[in-house]
C-alpha cells in the first residue's frame, strides 16, 4: 500500500527511517514506537502510516484504518504485558492544540505500567 507522507512531519520521518525510533510493532498500515518523553513506565505511540493531522481526519478519510490503529494499540498493550485481569492501560488520542496535541499526525498513546488517575487532565 502507498501512503501520502508530509516531508516536514516528524512522524513521517520516523516511518521513513530518516530519524531513528525504538520501534515495537509494525503492520501494513501502522507503526508503533516508544515515546522519547515517556509519561508512564510504558509509553508507546501508535500511528497510521497515512499522514493525516488527527484521529478525526483519519475517521473521515479512512475509517477502516482507525480499526487497524486501535487493533495495533491493543496488540502493543498485550505485547508490553499491560493486558490481563490484574493489569490495565490507557489509550489517549489528543486532537488539536487545546488538547495538547504537539505533532499533527494522528496517533494514539498507549500508557501503562502504573496506576492511572481519574479524571485525566
Amino acid at each position: 500500500m502507498s501512503y501520502a507522507a508530509d516531508p516536514n512531519c516528524l512522524f513521517c520521518k520516523l516511518i521513513a527511517g530518516d530519524i531513528p525510533a525504538d520501534v515495537v510493532h509494525e503492520t501494513e498500515s501502522t507503526f508503533a514506537f516508544r515515546d522519547v518523553q515517556p509519561q508512564a513506565p510504558t509509553h508507546v505511540l501508535v500511528i497510521p502510516r497515512r499522514h493525516v493531522p488527527d484521529i478525526a481526519s483519519l475517521v473521515a478519510e479512512a475509517p477502516e484504518e482507525v480499526v487497524s490503529l486501535f487493533s495495533a494499540a491493543a496488540a502493543v498493550a498485550d505485547q508490553e504485558g499491560l493486558a490481563g485481569p490484574d493489569a490495565g492501560y490507557r489509550m489517549v488520542a489528543n486532537t488539536g492544540p487545546a488538547a495538547h496535541q504537539t505533532v499533527f499526525h494522528a496517533h494514539v498513546h498507549v500508557l501503562g505500567g502504573r496506576s492511572m488517575a481519574w479524571p485525566p487532565g
